[in-house]
């Protein structure tokens, strides 16, 4: 194995986007994480392969021959599949990348059984022999050995990319990257512990799953007894997700390709698996869905109803409560600001509200999303609150707690430890924070509109209207006990003969 330096983050960085330039004039921005994920996987499995090799012979000698591959080795690189055999090839490279990985993924079936996706290597048009000599070159020019480029540099490099293929695919952006700083608030409010379970339904590249981690890391708390699960409907995504941990150094996990509410994939004894702690950011009021079988759920998953056909965010909010153990389990799940008002879905609010799931509803800022100028809400709920929280929501209006520069919008760290610390506390903040009785929610007809509760501090003049949504509540609650003053009007007056 050549030796290389230790990389330093931006030179990591640099020479992960450079793979992706070269692609430019022949792939569209929205493939290149079909391409460049896949062989900078491979490229780190090999030369791991090489410097556990290394490792080895330096320790035990000539023994080392006679150990079993699984005993020296993270994963199995079989003879004549490695990184410099496919790179020695010169001509159909895509074959013989396509081959390599085949052979990697069925030497570890365990844990890369369809890892590396199915891109289209072998056609020439969009990938001649040239370019993809070219991309093993560059990719070749460095040594990603652990010692050249440690678990938690590379992890973030790959995240980096991960950004900036989302910067650059436009519209596909959301269902693949969720805004890191918002990620981190989730995980900051939710506050994993060694040695709990930890589950996204709707895991994209897995990345609430590694701040949870990175979560415990910070915190120098043992990371490494802690299971996670994913369920990902892209094929593509869910393998780039597997590679995200993999490269992140968690070993201990499971994602799985499927639709979770069609085929929930974590099942035990007949009933949804319970997790002490999920994160989640589901795909915004899709109306492709089977609303048919959910009404007949068979893992009971419509305890507080049936969500209507044109929108089936209550139908994730539900799996993920069903999903929780009944005394540890809480959650953060990142939702439109529809779900707190809308009027079809209030009976559904008004069980989740009387049952006292709802711990913490926060307004976020506009443009945390890319290519959409949406505001967004963070719903944290519990199966089992503390004594003093019982009966209670905390409000938080966090919609001016946000950064924006060069064209996106984030939450910086004072902005995080700000709605994290509100909610720790749980105590009402003048135009910032408000804890409200579940009694008062319901002389709102159960709405959680946060606005109704929390007025924020205005950033311009005293004067500025109104939300359309807080209005539109107003008039909507106003509305539907004049109907039902007018049903008890009716009643009493004598019918006549």
């Amino acid at each position: 194995m050549s030796m290389s330096k230790r990389l330093s983050l931006e030179e990591l960085k640099s020479y992960l986007w450079n793979s992706a330039v070269l692609l430019r004039t022949n792939i569209d921005a929205g493939a290149y994480k079909q391409y460049i994920f896949p062989l900078l996987f491979f490229k780190r499995i090999c030369d791991v392969y090489d410097e556990e090799t290394e490792k080895a012979l330096a320790e035990y000698g000539e023994d080392a021959a006679d150990f079993d591959e699984t005993e020296l080795h993270t994963f199995v690189v079989p003879k004549g599949y490695h990184w410099n055999d496919v790179r020695n090839v010169s001509e159909n490279v895509g074959v013989a990348i396509v081959e390599a990985f085949r052979k990697v993924e069925q030497a570890n079936i365990d844990k890369l059984q369809g890892v590396f996706g199915d891109g289209s290597w072998t056609n020439k048009n969009r990938l001649p022999d040239r370019l993809l000599k070219d991309l093993l070159e560059h990719f070749s020019s460095k040594t990603l050995s652990i010692a050249n480029c440690p678990e938690d540099e590379l992890g973030q490099g790959y995240e980096y990319l991960i950004k900036k293929f989302a910067d650059d695919s436009g519209h596909t952006a959301q269902e693949f990257y969720t805004n890191r700083t918002v990620v981190h608030l989730m995980t900051e409010m939710l506050k994993p512990e060694s040695g709990e379970s930890i589950y996204d339904p709707t895991c994209g590249s897995a990345g609430m799953l590694i701040s949870a981690i990175a979560y415990l890391k910070t915190q120098k708390k043992e990371w490494r007894n802690v299971a996670v699960y994913g369920q990902e409907i892209n094929a593509l995504t869910s393998a780039i997700g597997k590679m995200n941990l993999f490269l992140h150094g968690v070993k201990d996990f499971s994602i799985i390709n499927g639709d979770t509410l069609e085929n929930p994939a974590f099942i035990e004894y007949g009933k949804l698996q319970q997790f002490d702690l999920c994160l989640a950011n589901p795909p915004y009021s899709i109306s492709q869905w089977n609303r048919a079988a959910f009404e007949q759920d068979k893992y009971g998953r419509n305890f507080l109803g049936v969500p209507p056909q044109g929108r089936a965010d209550y139908a994730f909010i539900q799996h993920i409560l069903a999903s929780l153990k009944p005394g540890s389990g809480r959650c953060a799940i990142l939702l439109p600001h529809g779900v707190l008002f809308r009027n079809e879905e209030k009976n559904m609010r008004e069980q989740l509200v009387r049952r006292d799931l709802v711990e913490c509803v926060i307004g976020l800022g506009a443009n945390l999303f890319y290519n959409s100028p949406m505001e967004a809400c963070i719903l944290i709920c519990r199966t089992t609150k503390a004594h003093e929280r019982k009966g209670q929501i905390l409000f938080i209006n966090a919609v001016n707690e946000v950064e924006r520069k060069n064209a996106q919008s984030y939450l910086d760290e004072e902005h995080i430890q700000k709605i994290a610390k509100a909610y720790e506390k749980y105590e009402s903040v003048e135009g910032f924070a408000r804890k409200v009785n579940i009694d008062d929610v319901g002389h709102n007809d159960y709405s959680l509109n946060i606005a109704l509760y929390v007025k924020p501090e205005a950033e311009e003049s005293p004067d500025m209207a109104e939300p359309v949504s807080v209005l539109y509540q107003r008039w909507l609650t106003a509305s539907n006990k004049m109907k039902a003053s007018y049903a008890k009007l009716n009643e009493l007056l004598p019918t006549e003969e």
